[in-house]
């Protein structure tokens, strides 16, 4: 099975998939016309992606791919569309960086209310203004809206009360029970979330219906 994998890709995951008996070519700097001439002038049966996009030019140019796998939760980088009129299938990762972004969200959140890249600035510029960076008011009690509560909400949301937040959420398939058992409180819409709430972190998969909801 002949495999290109055209973006950055961890080396264990790459000696796990050799030792399945899978040629593997990595070329991590592939985009654009060089991957579309790449497909091209090879005969890879599989394409494994996590951010490079992959067009419909790229899924007509090599008659041998039957699978196409983001090394991520979305696929929004896909044309799924494009690889079903040539059967191919596509297939992601969902929950893999769950964690990993849930840490980052929070993270993001700390930052804001810190204020810690307006501080890193002046720091780097040798000010350092104890007195101004002071003033932040914390997330301590506060209100956090979850927009979203799939793997990577529900972790926000664990770490999130861990710092004593109150939580509202609405998602697309959250239920009041569901709400109950998690912990947060249940709201109707997004506007409802945003009304309630003092920092609004959304975590919604990229589709026809989400894009632009907020």
């Amino acid at each position: 099975m002949n495999i290109l994998i055209a973006d950055k890709f961890p080396e264990r995951g790459i000696k796990k998939i050799e030792s399945l008996g899978c040629c593997i070519t990595y070329k991590q700097d592939l985009k654009d016309e060089a991957l579309l001439k790449e497909l091209k002038n090879n005969s890879y049966e599989i394409l494994i992606v996590r951010s490079t996009k992959v067009t419909s030019k790229m899924v007509e140019s090599s008659p041998l791919i039957s699978l196409i796998i983001r090394a991520g939760s979305g696929y929004n980088n896909i044309d799924v569309e494009s690889a079903s009129r040539h059967s191919i299938y596509v297939a992601n990762c969902p929950g893999k960086n769950s964690i990993a972004v849930a840490e980052l969200a929070m993270g993001l959140i700390l930052s804001v209310d810190r204020r810690i890249p307006d501080n890193v600035i002046e720091l780097r510029k040798g000010h350092w203004n104890k007195k101004e960076f002071s003033k932040a008011r914390g997330i301590f009690g506060r209100t956090l809206g979850v927009i979203g509560t799939g793997r990577i909400g529900r972790e926000v949301i664990y770490r999130a009360q861990s710092f004593g937040i109150r939580i509202v959420a609405w998602s697309r398939s959250l239920t009041p029970l569901v709400a109950e058992e998690l912990g947060v409180e249940y709201e109707k819409s997004p506007e409802d979330v945003a009304k309630k709430s003092d920092i609004v972190t959304i975590h919604l998969a990229l589709t026809p219906e989400t894009k632009g909801i907020i």
